[in-house]
């Protein structure tokens, strides 16, 4: 019984399971000492040195560190529903890709723009939620989804940024990562991939 259920399971989703577990074992490794790691390698901000190697090996890891199983929770719900398509329609590699290419932007516009540090997933997954409205595009036309999702997701997050919100939640990190998934959507419809 127990062959039949690991012979069905499949991990189909190469990139976005293995994001999703990489952050759960750093979260794991984190609360077992006690917020270090996170704060150390897995948070970025405009305090960090750049004379500091890490610092710019920070500037992309942000994006694997969670402050909490609440944090982690939070983002992952929508990766994991979105990802998996994104991933298919894109590929694996050029994904991983635009994972690394839109957390180098969230880091390096936050260290410009912000004094708060910058940890967790949600600038990818906003930048996943906007791409995925791209994903049966028409060349030459603009689907209405796209500018509801742009209008429900990002015109929200660019308020909660201008009314300046005190809430421990990055919306600089999430219009970044959606203007991203908007960047590289446009790039996709106009038959620009990463990589071929």
């Amino acid at each position: 019984m127990l062959e039949t259920i690991t012979t069905k399971i499949q991990y189909n989703a190469v990139v976005i399971l293995s994001y999703f577990f990489i952050c759960l074992v750093i979260l794991i490794l984190d609360k077992l000492v006690q917020g270090r790691l996170v704060n150390n390698l897995f948070s970025t901000g405009r305090n960090d040195s750049l004379l500091n190697p890490l610092t710019y090996f920070k500037l992309i890891s942000h994006s694997l560190g969670h402050s909490s199983w609440d944090h982690l929770y939070n983002n992952f719900l929508k990766i994991l529903l979105i990802g998996p398509l994104i991933e298919e329609k894109y590929g694996s590699l050029n994904l991983l890709i635009m994972i690394i290419l839109t957390s180098l932007i969230i880091g390096i516009i936050n260290r410009i723009f912000s004094k708060n540090r910058i940890l967790g997933a949600s600038g990818i997954a906003y930048m996943l939620i906007v791409l995925c409205s791209f994903v049966n595009i028409e060349s030459g036309k603009i689907p209405i989804t796209v500018v509801l999702i742009i209008l429900f997701f990002v015109v929200d997050e660019i308020i909660n940024l201008l009314k300046r919100k005190k809430d421990g939640i990055s919306h600089l990190g999430h219009v970044t990562g959606a203007i991203c998934g908007i960047l590289l959507g446009i790039l996709s419809m106009n038959g620009i991939n990463i990589i071929k």
